[in-house]
């Protein structure tokens, strides 16, 4: 028992002599950055993209996203007007029959019959049409991508908020429940 004490009193001294107790300990993370949120700049961003392409993710200094927008909007832009072209071919070589009937002399006399020409004039219509709805959903894209890349470079990553993983024993059964557990300090 006499020892017991003298440990406990020279742990106490040296505790006292150590120059910090437990109290004056602060856990701070060094990667913690206290940033002022800005509520207006994803739809800064929002609106920077819906005038220029690829300017909202300039203006999140998001650069290489900036070629990405222009390759999916000029493809787009291609494909409505090779479609538009090759359907205004048909078209007109079509209405150039039905004026002229087999004496004209279009393109495709001999090579495609009247049906085809209408086939071929509803195929390109339609991938026209599909290639205008593919090109304004990816400029929406282009827009609802610097608004939300402008909402999380604000969200906050710091320690207070923390997932730790948690096992506990079941008192019935005295096997292990693993368990996650989410804590968030204010």
């Amino acid at each position: 028992m006499k020892n017991w004490l003298y440990i406990l009193l020279f742990c106490t001294i040296a505790g006292n002599f150590s120059g910090f107790s437990q109290d004056e300990i602060k856990l701070v993370a060094n990667d913690t950055i206290k940033k002022t949120i800005d509520p207006l700049r994803p739809a800064k961003a929002a609106f920077y993209s819906a005038v220029i392409p690829g300017l909202g993710q300039a203006y999140n200094k998001r650069y290489w996203k900036i070629p990405i927008v222009y390759i999916a909007l000029g493809t787009g832009i291609y494909s409505y007007t090779w479609n538009q072209k090759r359907y205004d071919r048909y078209r007109d070589a079509y209405k150039q029959r039905l004026v002229l009937g087999e004496n004209s002399n279009d393109r495709y006399q001999g090579l495609l019959s009247t049906e085809r020409l209408v086939d071929a004039q509803k195929f390109h219509q339609r991938n026209r049409d599909l290639s205008l709805l593919i090109t304004v959903a990816l400029y929406a894209l282009n827009i609802i991508d610097a608004n939300v890349d402008a909402h999380l470079q604000q969200f906050n990553v710091n320690g207070d908020l923390t997932i730790k993983p948690e096992i506990q024993t079941n008192d019935f059964n005295y096997k292990q429940n693993v368990g996650l557990s989410l804590n968030y300090k204010f």
